[in-house]
């Protein structure tokens, strides 16, 4: 069977992809993965996959000059989609969500091809939620999303988000020996997502700086591209134990090594923190339809972990909630079990079998 998928740029789209494509490998399907151009820019591996890419661009209603030539790139996109869809000749395509996408679905659609998309956040997107009047099959990661959908609720269907194999516990010590950290610190980990972001970054750096000399704390953080350079500077020059990195694909270490997480709320991270049951402090990113702090009540509700607005964040404010968690080892363990609410799932393997149950 030839299956095809097609997502995003943003690690949020390709790493549930890239686990996806794990889970047919045990198949032995034959499966291609369509990225878009500006994909190439990240770090994110994806060796090993037979791999297109298209030209893609992020489109508005404004009428501007950078949306006039988005338009152009988009409609390039979208014949470099026909020529995949007629080439490979897919049993099955799979979206993932973005605007990238769009044509490629609606071309499979209009072949007859039969047609799964995969919605990561709790509120769909606008992609999604315009492809899934057409799909076959609508997979969602949360059960809150149904609400969203104005659709039959028979082609709705629960998997949760699929996440890489490697994204494993492991015993903390072997952790902590990577980093070269010591047993018995508090273990920090701060991470923007695949993206990075500043106002993160800024603001944990100043908190993390009031704690210095700390004896009893550990930092890992990953900063993103744009802010690496700037921020491993600043933290040569604290007293404070740190590893900093642009990018980190090896997340099993930093999860089994963290006491508390201080991320952004994308479904992936979401995902990760349940799978890890790791406490954290969440800051929704604010645009995109909020749908982050749609994301972050989910974990908000179950107990799991704390949140604070991206307008309300600031040294003060942060640095209050960080010391009060640290001040109370009852209420960190009371977080850890609020994961137990949510229920242990493959979600890969529970997409690979949806899709392979529509052909």
């Amino acid at each position: 069977m030839r299956i095809l998928i097609a997502t995003g740029s943003s690690g949020g789209h390709i790493f549930p992809a890239l686990a996806l494509m794990e889970a047919l490998k045990n198949s032995k399907q034959e499966v291609l993965l369509v990225l878009p151009q500006k994909a190439r820019e990240n770090k994110i591996p994806v060796s090993g996959a037979e791999l297109k890419y298209i030209h893609a661009a992020n489109l508005s209603f404004n009428l501007s000059r950078q949306n006039i030539s988005g338009l152009w790139f988009f409609l390039l996109g979208a014949g470099e989609s026909l020529r995949i869809i007629l080439k490979f000749r897919p049993e099955v395509a799979v979206g993932f969500g973005s605007l990238n996408t769009v044509a490629l679905m609606f071309w499979a659609w209009l072949f007859r091809i039969k047609t799964v998309i995969h919605e990561q956040n709790v509120i769909c997107g606008r992609a999604n939620k315009l492809l899934a009047k057409l799909v076959d099959k609508v997979a969602v990661s949360f059960e809150q999303t149904r609400r969203t959908l104005n659709i039959d609720s028979a082609k709705i269907v629960l998997t949760g988000n699929p996440l890489r194999r490697d994204l494993t516990g492991m015993d903390k010590k072997t952790a902590l020996d990577f980093f070269k950290f010591k047993e018995g610190k508090f273990t920090i980990l701060v991470t923007g997502g695949s993206q990075g972001s500043h106002r993160l970054n800024a603001v944990c750096l100043e908190v993390l700086s009031a704690y210095c000399p700390a004896d009893n704390l550990q930092v890992i953080h990953i900063s993103g591209k744009q802010d690496y350079a700037w921020l491993s500077k600043r933290y040569a020059g604290l007293a404070l134990t740190s590893r900093i990195f642009e990018f980190f694909p090896q997340m099993q270490y930093a999860y089994s090594s963290a006491d508390l997480v201080i991320c952004r709320a994308g479904a992936t991270t979401i995902a990760e923190l349940e799978k890890f049951k790791i406490p954290a402090i969440l800051v929704p990113y604010p645009f995109a339809y909020a749908h982050q702090l749609a994301n972050a009540r989910v974990l908000e509700k179950a107990g799991g972990a704390l949140i604070i607005s991206d307008q309300e964040l600031a040294q003060d404010r942060l640095k209050f909630e960080l010391g009060q968690l640290l001040a109370d080892p009852g209420k960190l363990n009371s977080m850890r079990q609020g994961y137990g609410k949510f229920p242990e799932e493959n979600a890969a393997c529970s997409l690979a079998k949806e899709i392979l149950a529509v052909v």
